[in-house]
């Protein structure tokens, strides 16, 4: 007789894949329902023509804590994957011909500012120690445990960071922290951009999001053979080695609740009892879709939603030596780009441009003397506008920018073409109005308006994700499913 208690996941996003392995390692009986053919969630991969496109987040740092789950299950973590730290990290393009290639470390970065900019080495070195402190601040209270269960707020942690509250910048918007920093508004532009690593505004969204430049610049950034999707395949492979069932092409349609507690879920075709369910699915659609009966939490659902995007995957037929494995092309104006993105609901006629290139690190990602290139513009979620046009007006001045900063005609040069938008990222990922990263961190208040790990309401049903607390992005959502793991008893 089976005494194992069961755990049922909604989807098996990077997020669901952790929270598995950790619930199983627990002494659970779990099971991943997913609604595609493949686990992911948005971390998927395409290869077409010869071109391999990873589809989701493009950036990977703190690594260790994709090891922590081989770890956790007495695995050695080089047997599953392998990553190498990126040295530069980042290229950076200004339309006045400033280039920025930003080494790993603070004492290079710091260098290579000074030697392009009006800024001293000394005033970035400054700067990266502030983006340390509000890390060393934070990171145990906001990130690594529950911002809704009191007894969190009992420990050293949390009163150091209330003791120290005003370094970490909570009631000064990036923009504001930012420009008093740093006189060149290239710099200030450079740090703005980290807002959009959750899809917040940094003229609102609060100066406390600069812990990301720290992970990044002065911790590092990393690349995984084979692509970002072989994260995903090497969890995969240790959930099934844990003995988690995955059933795939199975939509999860209901949550079933009996008297004020999760006893289950149901699909198209039957209903199964589990003594713990944790939802991986963007919380606002769990609520509209999966629960619609049971109590909302009103306010944290109609808090505003993260920016989208526009995604075009180019095969090109030509290789670029100026170009790295992670490229921005700056807007003229980062204020009016912003503006239009979160005020005016429109795209930008002069956005600033991400272009990923894998096949720069992984030499099988494209045919010989050719490029992959993820091209992303952040854009407003969907609330109906009419994106045929919008996606057809960002592609023509992509085109046109790219045309200009590298001296060449790249629509001679796509092989290749496909194109993410807001509905399809609706459609195909589930996260509400095409926002990829859930609510937008746009105020001093955000981190605890996202949604808690757990339901007030409804007994042992969890939540792990983008779309709740800690965040988005590959490292919260990792520490999500540890958090979720967790409280689950």
């Amino acid at each position: 007789m089976n005494t194992k208690k069961s755990a049922s996941i909604i989807g098996s996003g990077i997020a669901g894949l952790a929270a598995a392995i950790r619930l199983a390692v627990k002494g659970f009986d779990v099971t991943v329902f997913e609604a595609g053919s493949e686990p992911g969630g948005k971390m998927g991969e395409k290869t077409i023509l010869g071109y391999r496109f990873d589809t989701g987040p493009s950036v990977f740092t703190m690594p260790q804590l994709v090891d922590e789950l081989f770890e956790l299950c007495g695995k050695n973590p080089r047997d599953y994957i392998h990553y190498t730290k990126l040295d530069p990290v980042f290229n950076y393009f200004y339309e006045d011909g400033t280039r920025i290639t930003a080494p790993h470390g603070a004492v290079k970065f710091a260098e290579e500012i000074a030697a392009k900019t009006t800024e001293k080495k000394e005033t970035v070195l400054s700067f990266l120690e502030a983006c340390e402190t509000k890390y060393r601040l934070t990171h145990k209270v906001f990130m690594e445990r529950s911002l809704h269960k009191p007894g969190n707020y009992l420990n050293y942690e949390t009163l150091n960071g209330i003791v120290n509250f005003r370094k970490v910048q909570a009631f000064k918007t990036m923009n504001e922290a930012n420009k008093k920093h740093f006189k060149d508004p290239r710099v200030v532009q450079l740090f703005n951009r980290y807002a959009g690593y959750n899809g917040s505004n940094p003229f609102h969204a609060p100066a406390t999001l600069n812990v990301i430049p720290h992970i990044e610049i002065n911790t590092g950034a990393y690349f995984p053979e084979g692509g970002m999707y072989s994260i995903i395949t090497s969890l995969f492979k240790l959930a099934n080695e844990q003995g988690v069932n995955f059933i795939f092409n199975t939509p999860v349609t209901g949550i079933i609740t009996t008297k004020g507690k999760a006893t289950g879920i149901r699909t198209a075709e039957t209903a199964y009892s589990f003594d713990v369910v944790v939802s991986n699915m963007d919380v606002f659609n769990t609520y509209q879709d999966l629960i619609p009966d049971a109590p909302k939490p009103k306010l944290t659902l109609r808090q505003p939603k993260s920016s989208s995007v526009i995604v075009f995957y180019w095969g090109i037929m030509k290789s670029f030596k100026q170009l790295g494995l992670h490229n921005i092309f700056f807007s003229r104006s980062d204020r009016e780009e912003y503006n239009y993105i979160f005020e005016k609901n429109r795209v930008f006629a002069d956005p600033t441009i991400y272009l990923n290139i894998t096949s720069k690190v992984n030499s099988f990602d494209a045919p010989p003397g050719c490029e992959n290139w993820f091209v992303m513009v952040t854009v407003p979620n969907n609330s109906g506008q009419d994106w045929d046009r919008f996606v057809r007006f960002t592609r023509k001045n992509v085109i046109s920018k790219l045309d200009m900063f590298l001296k060449t005609d790249v629509k001679k040069l796509i092989g290749y073409e496909a194109i993410l938008d807001p509905r399809r990222i609706e459609a195909e990922t589930y996260s509400a109005f095409g926002a990829v990263f859930g609510n937008a961190s746009n105020s001093a208040y955000s981190a605890f308006m996202r949604h808690p790990n757990f339901s007030s309401k409804i007994k042992n049903l969890y939540f792990c994700g983008g779309s709740v607390h800690p965040g988005p992005g590959i490292p919260l959502c990792l520490l999500s499913a540890k958090i979720t793991a967790d409280l689950v008893e």
